[in-house]
């Protein structure tokens, strides 16, 4: 791209800031260094950038800002970066704006701001680079990584606020609290990025032991399930159960968890995970009538009959495409012998009663239509005589 004047630079930074807050942070960075010379950077950034990190703008527009200030010495430590200061100063003004509202009983807006803020300069600002201002903006944060917990490793002490406002006695953070926050904090970033790409095993290891603190106030949205799920469903399972177990807690209906799991493909991955959770007894209390059920019986009332319909739905168009040769593969094939032998394993599991109309109606209807393949021929034999 060319890079243009700076005055018209400085114009085309406010275009692209304006209509940058879904695209990755990183991804406005890039569109920033290709409008602006080298020599022009500092400078442009200085007049356009950092008055928006002062100004009491969008949480989103100054979390976008921060990173691109950030991101434009980001070769070199954070400590020799010129808007080091400015970011710092920031940090603490906003964060004990937002202990003073904590205080007054409610939630700041610029809550997500501190945060950020705080890993670019702990010196892990890249940790913000794949994801958008306004995921960022809006993503809730568990108690610990509010702004009250949060502290430079180099900060003594730091004010706190009571009740009414007025500055209360000074506390330290401990070594401990310090690395508490650290775990957690890079466990938020990994359950982010888990939305958009594979988590290593090394990552999962990170993550697994932290999703119930991440869930008590959950980080991602039943939105969000679908893309995670698809990308990482090794860790869907324990991601249900902590969600599912604390939906309560929350003030939220369970149920809006389980819709993504109404339509998953008839893949390996799927059958896994809707197995695993119909053998799940996490406890979870049901806000209709104020009672217990199990994480097992919640996915076998409100999921399961959802998906086997969507499963052979699925199936069904698959085999139409592959008559009208739009497909090549054997996913019909390979969908067919998957969802029966998943079938069977729920009537072993006497998870599923075969006698029952409701229960396999569908099913035996499917696997007839189906009984040139041996697994379906062979549990149609079981719906029909209830014996394996």
């Amino acid at each position: 791209m060319k890079q243009a004047p700076p005055d018209l630079a400085r114009a085309s930074v406010g275009h692209l800031l304006s209509k940058a807050y879904s695209l990755p942070c990183s991804t406005a960075t890039q569109g920033f260094t290709q409008l602006v010379a080298p020599m022009s950077r500092f400078q442009v950034a200085l007049d356009v950038l950092l008055p928006l990190l002062y100004a009491p703008a969008e949480p989103a527009q100054r979390i976008l800002v921060s990173y691109i200030l950030y991101s434009l010495y980001a070769p070199h430590s954070i400590a020799i970066n010129p808007f080091q200061s400015a970011l710092r100063a920031t940090f603490v003004k906003e964060r004990e704006a937002s202990i003073h509202v904590a205080a007054q009983g409610g939630v700041s807006e610029t809550e997500q701001l501190v945060w950020v803020l705080w890993k670019i300069l702990r010196g892990d600002g890249s940790d913000i680079g794949p994801f958008s201002p306004s995921t960022l903006a809006r993503s809730p944060l568990p108690p610990k990584l509010r702004a009250a917990n949060l502290a430079l490793e180099d900060e003594a002490e730091r004010a706190r606020f009571d009740l009414n406002g007025a500055a209360s006695a000074e506390s330290q953070v401990t070594p401990e609290q310090d690395a508490e926050r650290q775990r957690l904090s890079d466990a938020m970033t990994l359950l982010l990025a888990a939305r958009d790409r594979v988590l290593t095993l090394s990552e999962q290891r990170v993550l697994l032991p932290v999703l119930p603190q991440l869930t008590s106030a959950p980080v991602i949205t039943a939105m969000d399930l679908p893309s995670l799920i698809s990308y990482n469903p090794s860790i869907a399972h324990p991601l249900f159960a902590a969600l599912l177990s604390s939906a309560a807690t929350n003030n939220q209906d369970p149920v809006l968890y389980l819709e993504a799991l109404k339509h998953l493909p008839p893949i390996l991955p799927s059958f896994d995970l809707i197995g695993r959770l119909l053998r799940d007894p996490t406890t979870v209390l049901d806000i209709t009538t104020g009672g217990k059920t199990t994480v097992a019986d919640l996915v076998r009332a409100e999921v399961l009959g959802w998906f086997l319909h969507s499963c052979i739905t699925w199936l069904d168009r698959a085999e139409e495409d592959e008559r009208a040769g739009e497909v090549s593969d054997d996913r019909f094939g390979k969908g067919v012998q998957n969802l029966c032998r998943f079938f069977a394993s729920l009537i072993k599991f006497s998870i599923i009663d075969p006698a029952s109309d409701a229960d396999s109606a569908e099913m035996a209807h499917f696997t007839l239509r189906n009984a040139r393949f041996e697994e379906a021929q062979s549990l149609y034999r079981v719906l029909v005589t209830g014996k394996f």
